[in-house]
């Protein structure tokens, strides 16, 4: 009887998103412990760690550590495959889809800032979508959508001075 031995070769890369993805899955379980006065308004901590991995390291970085990032965090928070977890991976992919389109604008005029507005705004527009498609199934959802883009214009831009600060320090730390 001959066994057969499947061999993983891990990659530099694969440590850089499993570190950044970790970072990422700690931020939003930070996240998922500050009171919020309505459903759905948070700050988006670990779309910090997305929009650093997507000017440091490319799109295709990003994308693996915010899937790894909303599967791991469903997993500890004990939401995987309920509506939260939905809520977030559709969030997760238009987001992830506004991203890829907004990192080919001129980097004159936009960068980490309009990237965090652009990539919040679409984030809370796919859950909003989202719940009215599946569990919602009222346009009374959408009068959310006001508070909800007031406040991922907030969170986003705030996010966004984070990762703008975070990069400039790495660029001037790099020799």
């Amino acid at each position: 009887m001959t066994h057969s031995v499947i061999e993983i070769r891990i990659s530099a890369e694969d440590h850089r998103i499993a570190r950044l993805a970790a970072a990422a899955v700690g931020l939003s379980l930070l996240d998922a412990a500050i009171p919020t006065p309505l459903p759905g308004v948070k700050p988006g901590l670990a779309n910090i760690i997305t929009l650093y991995v997507l000017a440091r390291h490319g799109w295709q970085a990003a994308a693996w550590v915010t899937g790894l990032r909303v599967v791991v965090g469903a997993l500890l928070l004990g939401q995987f495959l309920a509506p939260g977890f939905f809520l977030s991976l559709a969030g997760a992919v238009v987001s992830l889809s506004v991203l890829a389109l907004a990192i080919r604008l001129p980097k004159r005029w936009f960068g980490p800032v309009s990237w965090s507005i652009l990539a919040a705004l679409a984030h809370i527009g796919g859950q909003l979508l989202f719940a009215r498609l599946w569990l919602i199934p009222h346009n009374g959802v959408f009068l959310l959508a006001p508070i909800l883009a007031a406040t991922a214009l907030f969170f986003g831009t705030m996010n966004g001075l984070i990762v703008a600060r975070l990069l400039n320090d790495a660029k001037s730390t790099t020799p």
